[in-house]
């Protein structure tokens, strides 16, 4: 039995692979295997050095942003540390203080914190009593103003009045909006006249420089709740458990009110990050962070004035990636080279098969080459006959549209022939009687002569077959030449079709006499689709986005929903009485497509009509540019 070669080639293949086999056994020797450990043991110490390596790195780039990070907050800070003391020397503090009903000390007060506030780029400046109720405010004509409001629950109100200064983060009762409060106490209790000035600052500028550098950056208070972070999932959580004491006096000074602290979990969770916070997260180290994937993070902290930590993290990914592909480099290429050695042996005896596999394989490629080339020909063959039968059918079906119209351009054409022969024979006669009314008569008779001559012009072109390629056309222009050509049918069956032109010329790229086949197509099918004498069809154009819409509108029966999707199959026609081969909209949608564009068949035309078919020619827009020898 004679086998396929391709069949040979794998025999020969198990073969070679049989007879190596024992070979290989034998070079599974304990030399082998003191390689592969070897290789093992390297790219483990590779692997090490390189997590290493990229720790190091990821814990300088964090040392780095904990610096910036520290200088940028103390520096917003700092700015308005001492705006309450200075604000607080002015003379209209100290005389709405001394006489809080006196309206006009509290009016001047307003104004002058509002522009203090303006002037200074602070959030807020309000002044309280020693009850804590608020005189004057700069937000004093806002929906949301302090005036009138109690804050002495505030810490930073009851450390001013202990200790002459207060400062906390916490979120407005009020506006809901979250900020720093920093307070200095006014007067002494000796002068009876005690007051807190306190200035509200917002620090979630900062939060927005650390999201757009891609930072993972947040500042925790001294009860280690997160109160600024690049990360929003961080933002109003607990670094750690709270016990009860400390939730409690958090309700009573409402610090974090509406920001679900209650019931929220803590940010780091597993065995490093509780080591971690227990050493109050000093240095770097790795701690669990939910981050919303739950991924571990490299920390790094700082410790900030008021107790406040200043921390910055980043994923150990990039270590791990880092020792892995180490790892794998290495392993991969301590294998390679031992792979190497053992292809060494059989390196002589393969060059000689592939050789011979190489010619082989040659000869099967020029065979198959010359396949290929035989069957490209006899593609192209088919592919040129195909072309000149599609345009024979489309000659074909012109050649069947003036059939159509035969009977009607005799009408159109006879009926002035017999009218230019009264005229010259009135003429003839008025030439001795009435010389003043020849010119006249004339005249009617070669207007006559011109539309016969424009009649068998656009039959000529209609019938002729266009060669050139597409090209930007006007659209009017071919409507206007093809209501002439059906013009005489539809005379013939008492309809003048309704034209609306466009206001502007309008271009598309198409082939002239193609496009006018196609709408001469569409206008005789909506013609034999109405009543003769009652009946109407309309031809209009507009713009829909990039394309242009040419609509044909009839009011016939219209098509029902069952064939509507068959009738650009070729040779399918609901005309039973037609001399038609049912391929007008069949061709007529293959010309589109070549265009660009498409057919758009709608029966009824709209949902508020009964009746009817709109078969559009959608085609993109081009901007107008006359060109020498386009009609």
């Amino acid at each position: 039995m004679i086998r396929p070669p391709h069949t040979r080639s794998r025999l020969t293949r198990r073969r070679l692979s049989r007879r190596a086999w024992p070979a290989a056994a034998r070079l599974l020797a304990p030399q082998l295997w003191l390689r592969l450990a070897a290789v093992a043991l390297v790219a483990l110490l590779c692997a090490g050095l390189s997590w290493q390596f990229v720790t190091a790195r990821i814990d300088r780039s964090l040392a780095q942003a904990l610096l910036l990070s520290d200088r940028a907050l103390k520096s917003e800070v700092e700015r308005f540390r001492y705006l309450p003391e200075v604000a607080a020397e002015d003379a209209r503090i100290a005389a709405a203080l001394a006489a809080p009903q006196d309206a006009t000390a509290i009016a001047a007060a307003n104004a002058y914190l509002e522009t203090v506030t303006a002037h200074a780029g602070a959030d807020q400046l309000y002044l309280l009593d020693a009850e804590g109720l608020t005189l004057a405010s700069s937000n004093w004509d806002e929906r949301n103003s302090y005036v009138g409001r109690n804050y002495s629950f505030r810490p930073y109100f009851s450390d001013a009045m202990a200790g002459g200064e207060g400062a906390v983060y916490a979120i407005g009762v009020t506006t809901g909006e979250p900020g720093f409060f920093m307070s200095t106490r006014l007067g002494n209790s000796r002068d009876g006249a005690m007051g807190v000035l306190v200035v509200k600052i917002d620090l979630r500028s900062l939060e927005n420089t650390w999201t757009e550098t891609g930072q993972k950056i947040a500042v925790a208070d001294s009860d280690g709740v997160v109160f600024l972070s690049s990360e929003a999932i961080w933002r109003y959580r607990p670094l750690r458990p709270l016990d009860q004491s400390t939730r409690a006096r958090l309700t009573r000074s409402q610090l974090y009110v509406g920001s679900g602290l209650e019931g929220a979990t803590p940010v780091l969770t597993g065995t490093a990050g509780t080591g971690l916070l227990g050493s109050g997260l000093m240095g770097s180290g790795l701690a669990r962070a939910v981050d919303g994937a739950g991924r571990s993070l490299s920390l790094r902290s700082a410790p900030f004035s008021r107790g406040w930590q200043v921390l910055a993290a980043a994923s150990p990914w990039p270590a791990h990636l880092a020792a892995l592909v180490t790892a794998g480099v290495v392993t991969l290429t301590g294998l390679l080279a031992l792979a190497l050695l053992n292809l060494r042996q059989h390196r002589h005896r393969l060059i000689a098969l592939r050789l011979r596999q190489t010619e082989v394989m040659e000869r099967k490629v020029t065979l198959r080459t010359a396949e290929l080339n035989h069957e490209i020909d006899a593609r192209r063959k088919i592919e040129a006959d195909l072309r000149a039968a599609q345009e024979t059918l489309v000659h074909s079906e012109k050649m069947a549209a003036l059939g159509r119209m035969s009977a009607a351009v005799v009408h159109e054409v006879s009926q002035p022939l017999a009218a230019m022969e009264a005229t010259l024979t009135a003429a003839q006669f008025a030439l001795d009687r009435a010389p003043d009314q020849v010119g006249a008569r004339l005249t009617t008779a070669h207007g006559l002569i011109r539309r016969m001559q424009r009649m068998t012009r656009n039959l000529k072109n209609f019938a002729r077959k266009e060669a050139a390629p597409s090209q930007p056309v006007s659209a009017r222009t071919i409507a206007t030449a093809a209501l002439e050509l059906v013009q005489p049918r539809a005379d013939s069956i008492g309809i003048r079709p309704i034209y609306q032109p466009p206001e502007q010329e309008i271009c598309v790229m198409a082939g002239q006499m193609r496009l006018e086949q196609v709408l001469v197509n569409l206008l005789h099918n909506a013609l034999e689709a109405i009543e003769p004498g009652t009946g109407q069809v309309r031809l209009s154009m507009e713009t829909q986005g990039s394309d242009l819409w040419i609509n044909v509108t009839d009011d016939g029966p219209g098509i029902p929903p069952d064939i509507l999707p068959r009738v650009t199959e070729p040779f399918f026609s609901t005309k039973t009485h037609s001399e038609g081969l049912g391929l007008g909209l069949a061709i007529s949608h293959e010309i589109v497509l070549q265009f660009g564009g498409r057919l758009d068949i709608a029966s009824p035309p709209a949902p508020e009509m009964n009746r009817g078919t709109r078969v559009s020619i959608v085609l993109p827009v081009l901007p107008c540019a006359p060109t020498p020898g386009i009609r």
